[in-house]
């Protein structure tokens, strides 16, 4: 499955009618760990290397590159054979220590209260991050890259219906705001790996 998601800013007014009718789902916290390379190999391709709860997940663009960094569509990856494979590294014994000694470290630690919620077929997360941002996503999944634009557009009409304005402004996700506010360098690395200012 294929998750295609857009980014908007919280603002409670719109929050209120989005979840208007929707079921919630829940709240859980977790915090990840986002791995990469000193020259930022991973991050510069938009691919994404996270522990959550000692569990390595991989994202990648599903065709090589995300158009509209605010909406994405992600393939995901769950099993460390599976990212060795896909990330072209090799070696035994447990994954992080492999990594580590391939020259991946964790630039990223970040803890998220996420508030969960469905309304006709749409997932809506509302995150809240350690240091002071807050973020909301409509997701939808879809089986193929076929239906990632039509996704697009359906999230964008799902958000429409439901009184939340698309923003012609950006909206960071949480691991580029914290690169912004941490790590200048890797900002700069990005910016000019994706030819777009953050």
């Amino acid at each position: 499955m294929i998750e295609v998601e857009k980014k908007f800013a919280v603002q409670k007014d719109e929050l209120a009618r989005l979840t208007a009718g929707a079921r919630f789902l829940g709240e859980k916290k977790f915090t990840d760990i986002y791995y990469d390379t000193a020259d930022y190999v991973l991050t510069k391709k938009d691919i994404w290397l996270r522990s959550r709860a000692g569990k390595f997940e991989l994202k990648f663009p599903v065709s090589g590159k995300n158009e509209k960094w605010d909406m994405t569509a992600y393939d995901e990856i769950e099993d460390d054979a599976a990212i060795s494979a896909k990330l072209g590294i090799s070696g035994d014994g447990p994954f992080e220590p492999l990594l580590l000694s391939l020259g991946y470290f964790p630039f990223a630690t970040i803890t998220t209260t996420r508030s969960k919620y469905e309304k006709d077929g749409f997932h809506i997360d509302v995150d809240e991050v350690d240091f002071g941002y807050a973020l909301l996503e409509i997701e939808l999944m879809v089986s193929s890259r076929d239906e990632t634009a039509s996704a697009y557009q359906r999230i964008l009409d799902f958000a429409a219906r439901n009184g939340v304005a698309v923003s012609e402004k950006r909206i960071r996700g949480k691991v580029i705001e914290y690169i912004k506010r941490k790590n200048p360098d890797h900002l700069r690395a990005l910016e000019a790996a994706w030819g777009i200012q953050l």
